[in-house]
């Protein structure tokens, strides 16, 4: 195999070939939101053989995140996200060149975060206001950008999709989505990981008192993490695109 020293990624170089992992090592990716969809896209990712990361999440780990997000543990209740994936990662990867940013996203440091170049970004961020402006802000600076619709209240895998924002239907997380952005004059440009099955509305309940929530949905273990999946599908595939 090509990549001296690194055995671990010989599987993987047997299906990419050598060239497509170089490409995978020299980039960098972005993934925005550590919770049950953003963590398993990192994973993923990570696991590609991506030589550079940037994570953020500014929230921690709770008990009731067990359920469905890839860092939580009964040892890892009360830890930082961001830590508790940041030294994950590196222990898949210790070549990895990681930034691992303990912070909630709003729109001043949205604008400096993406005012620096990713060769691609995975939104994960599950708060509609600054999921938005972090959409529009990817679309204006033209960085290659992946969002994760909603998987809270599914329960069918093989719903789950791949599209154009354009072409999503049936997801209330994407209608907004595309509600807010054409009054923006934007109705596509970006890929979104969504599935159309039906949510029962007996599966929400509002919440109060807690910030950047206004409601809980009902969550299974893997419909979040096969929306990672999906995501860090759509970041491999895209690097290693031939341009011919």
């Amino acid at each position: 195999m090509g990549i001296e020293h690194e055995s671990w990624m010989s599987r993987t170089e047997l299906l990419l070939g050598e060239e497509n992992l170089g490409k995978l090592k020299n980039a960098h990716v972005l993934v925005a939101g550590l919770g049950g969809v953003g963590a398993y896209a990192a994973e993923q990712i990570c696991r590609a053989g991506v030589g550079k990361m940037t994570i953020v999440d500014g929230d921690t780990i709770a008990e009731s995140n067990k359920n469905r997000q890839l860092p939580a543990m009964s040892s890892t209740i009360g830890l930082r996200k961001v830590d508790v994936m940041a030294q994950r990662l590196k222990d898949i990867n210790p070549s990895l060149e990681l930034i691992a940013v303990d912070d909630y996203l709003k729109n001043e440091k949205i604008d400096e975060l993406l005012s620096q170049h990713f060769d691609y970004v995975v939104d994960a961020i599950d708060t509609l206001s600054p999921k938005l402006f972090f959409i529009m802000k990817c679309l204006e600076n033209n960085l290659p950008l992946v969002s994760s619709m909603g998987s809270g209240g599914k329960m069918d895998p093989l719903q789950v999709r791949i599209s154009d924002i354009a072409d999503s239907y049936g997801c209330r997380l994407a209608h907004f989505i595309r509600k807010r952005l054409h009054k923006r004059g934007i109705r596509s440009g970006f890929k979104v990981v969504f599935s159309p099955e039906a949510v029962d509305k007996e599966r929400i309940v509002l919440t109060t008192g807690v910030a950047n929530k206004k409601s809980n949905i009902g969550t299974i273990s893997y419909m979040p993490a096969l929306f990672g999946c999906f995501c860090a599908s759509v970041v491999i595939r895209e690097l290693v695109k031939n341009e011919d």
